[in-house]
């Protein structure tokens, strides 16, 4: 369980790195046309170096993670990755030059504390493997976000960050359940099972969605709500389907972590919101200074 914490903790510095960096890629590419979603941003982005870095540390990130569900709930999970933001903001703060107000560094603690709670109450992964109804309907969602992504880009400015924020939280809690899932890594196995499309689509749309939604919108919007969609979720499936438990009598220490963890994220969302340096025409390295651009992954 140890070995797992430290692998969860570890997979949130490499995509709080990451997420520099691809925020600066993203704002930083050739706008595309229209509103919705463009599929052709990705292939814009990946001109650039700092974004083929950031993939680089997603991708890490994304083996680290895969080991920590294989060892702890999905709720701890969830809620160390949430810690990403408090990463970005502490390595933006000398990369890009950007301040941390003591809120907010009041919020990197908080997110710090309450993973520690969680790291004193969880227990061991739940032994559930999950029905094949529940594999089946992991994979409906994941194309009910692929599809929701789709209209969710055409939705009014004001709107339209926070719900491709939500959608893009939801693909990556798809991630975290569909690994759970995954009982058997023979290839044979793995094609007939449809987690293992349900992985591929979740993390597919939600790489596509939350790249949209910092390069078209307000990221405090689409940071709160990806945090949202990709803990509250997958630890609600981890607890009621997959058998989670906390260790005996610590359930409201787990909760209580759980919460100061996802309240610290949320704070943190703000960060992204740096200054522009002119009206006309914004410095992309100091708009996207913190944006957490966790696009992780096919996770």
């Amino acid at each position: 369980m140890v070995l797992g914490m430290i692998c969860a903790l570890a997979s949130a510095v490499c995509f709080g790195t990451a997420s520099v960096l691809q925020a600066v890629a993203a704002r930083g590419a050739a706008p595309g046309t229209g509103s919705g979603v463009d599929a052709r941003l990705l292939l814009r982005v990946l001109k650039e170096w700092r974004y083929l870095l950031g993939l680089a540390l997603d991708g890490l990130g994304f083996v680290l993670e895969l080991i920590a569900l294989r060892a702890l709930p999905i709720y701890t999970v969830g809620a160390a990755l949430a810690a990403t933001l408090a990463v970005t903001a502490v390595v933006a703060a000398p990369v890009l030059g950007t301040r941390l107000s003591r809120a907010e560094w009041g919020a990197v603690a908080l997110v710090c504390g309450g993973l520690a709670l969680l790291g004193l109450s969880s227990g061991e992964e739940g032994h559930l493997r999950g029905t094949t109804a529940l594999r089946i309907a992991v994979l409906l969602f994941a194309l009910a976000v692929l599809a929701s992504g789709a209209l969710a880009g055409r939705l009014p400015d004001r709107a339209r960050p926070a719900a491709l924020g939500l959608g893009a939280g939801f693909g990556f809690g798809v991630v975290e359940v569909a690994v759970r899932l995954l009982d058997d890594f023979a290839p044979s196995a793995l094609l007939t099972n449809p987690a293992t499309y349900a992985l591929l689509i979740g993390g597919g749309a939600a790489f596509l969605l939350l790249t949209t939604a910092f390069q078209r919108g307000s990221v405090t919007a689409a940071t709160a709500g990806m945090v949202i969609g990709e803990t509250i979720g997958p630890a609600l499936v981890g607890v009621a389907w997959l058998g989670d438990r906390t260790r005996e009598g610590l359930a409201p220490l787990a909760v209580t972590g759980f919460a100061l963890a996802v309240v610290g994220a949320l704070a943190l969302a703000r960060f992204g919101e740096a200054p522009q340096t002119t009206e006309t025409k914004p410095d992309p390295v100091a708009a996207a200074a913190g944006r957490p651009a966790r696009e992780r992954r096919d996770r």
